[in-house]
């Protein structure tokens, strides 16, 4: 990202209930940028999959903690960081499965591998984890 991005902030508590926030923001947001719906809707299940998994993985189910949100967009793409402050991810052990495995859950990480362009985490902070995913913004957004 460059230094004319604009950028925001969105902090949430660790609770499924704000979830739904986070989707109608998110939603609301994309089609504001000339994202396509379906587009739209793509984006806002990765961001909302990492967020899920943040509260089940990182958090453990505690609902007393937080998660914060970043936003960054420049003419080029679109990048959300994800920060936790809960427990650190094997980085081996984060695989999509594959769809053929048919069974509850799992599928949040394939959701975020197919759906951005790149999915990356940082795991050296002191706490918790920044995940960082970004979306190229395709030729019709042409309006940050």
């Amino acid at each position: 990202m460059d230094a004319t991005a604009d950028r925001f902030t969105l902090s949430i508590p660790s609770h499924p209930r704000y979830l739904c926030v986070l989707r109608g923001f998110f939603g609301s947001l994309l089609t504001s940028l000339g994202f396509s719906s379906a587009e739209g809707m793509r984006v806002t299940l990765a961001v909302h999959e990492a967020c899920a998994n943040v509260i089940e993985h990182g958090y453990q189910g505690d609902t007393g903690q937080r998660i914060d949100l970043t936003v960054l967009l420049t003419l080029d793409a679109l990048a959300v960081e994800i920060r936790d402050y809960g427990i650190k991810p094997d980085l081996a052990a984060i695989q999509p499965r594959a769809l053929q495995d048919v069974r509850p859950g799992g599928l949040g990480t394939h959701f975020m591998h197919s759906i951005m362009d790149s999915v990356t985490y940082d795991v050296s902070l002191d706490t918790g984890t920044l995940l960082r995913m970004t979306k190229r913004r395709s030729e019709s957004c042409t309006s940050p």
